[in-house]
This record gives structure tokens, C-alpha cells and sequence, in this order.
């Protein structure tokens, strides 16, 4: 029997996610990057849900997924969002204290339907953590003094 397919049906529904942590906080790294991580692939696997690529950034995960049909992608990240927040601050008592209302997530979230281009998604949230990398070394500013041409530090 087809991996990909319901009692009449047959399906393939690939959708890619973002989203972020309330504040678009950089909490996502470390311990918690691994906690997180581990989190959202056990809550996937209880709704049959197969995540063929992911990655956690610093301050938003990317994740490519196969939804069942029988589930609308609302539902799932209302699900995934939710319960994972739960599982989150049980594990990580201290974040109560910053996160005051018990949010972890933000309100909103992005979705994208992958049809032929699933290949350039996968590279994208493959290399994801290298391109912000990347970014932001081009975004740091090096001050040049004009009459030496010399770099100078800030605030000298």
C-alpha cells in the first residue's frame, strides 16, 4: 500500500512553515534548540505527519512537511504551536518568567504549498542557518576613516 494514500484517496500535500518565538526572541539555540526540535518531531509523528526537512534557527523554525489531507494546515499549526508550547515551558520552568502568559509562539505563521520546486525548499531550509550567517556579516558596518582610509572602531 502507498505510503501517501487514505482509504480512497491517494495524496501528496507539501507545505512549508515558518514561525517564530513570541517577540521574535532569539531563544531557540542550545539545549532548548535540541528540546524544541525533538518536541515538534514527536507531536508530527502523533498526527502522521512526515517532516522532510527542518531547521531551527535562532529566532524561527523552517520546516518542510507532508499533511495529510484530512487535516487542514490551520489545525496543524494550531496543534503543533499549542502543544508544543506546553511541552515547552514543562520542561523549561525558567522561560515561565519571561514568557508571563504562557505563550511561546507568535500569533501568526507562514504557510506555502510546494509543488515542483520541493528540491529548492529543502536546500533553502538546509542552508538557512548559513545564509543568516552570511547576512549578518555583510550587515556589520566597518567605519573607514576618510582622511587615512584606515578602518576605525566605533566610538573612537
Amino acid at each position: 500500500m502507498d505510503k501517501n494514500s487514505l482509504a480512497h484517496t491517494r495524496w501528496e500535500c507539501k507545505y512549508h512553515l515558518v514561525f517564530a518565538p513570541k517577540y521574535r526572541r532569539q531563544i531557540i539555540y542550545g539545549r532548548i534548540k535540541a528540546d524544541v526540535a525533538r518536541i515538534l518531531s514527536e507531536l508530527c509523528k502523533r498526527k502522521g505527519i512526515e517532516i522532510i526537512e527542518a531547521e531551527c534557527c535562532r529566532d524561527h523554525v523552517h520546516m518542510l512537511v507532508r499533511i495529510p489531507p484530512k487535516y487542514s494546515v490551520a489545525e496543524i499549526m494550531g496543534y503543533l504551536k499549542g502543544k508544543s508550547s506546553l511541552m515547552i515551558f514543562e520542561r523549561h520552568s525558567n522561560l515561565k518568567y519571561r514568557y508571563g502568559n504562557r505563550h511561546f509562539w507568535c500569533r501568526g505563521y507562514y504557510v506555502d504549498t510546494v509543488g515542483k520546486n520541493a528540491k529548492k525548499i529543502e536546500e533553502y531550509i538546509k542552508n538557512q542557518l548559513q545564509e543568516d550567517q552570511t547576512y549578518d556579516q555583510m550587515t556589520l558596518k566597518e567605519y573607514i576613516d576618510p582622511f587615512t582610509g584606515e578602518p576605525v572602531q566605533k566610538g573612537k
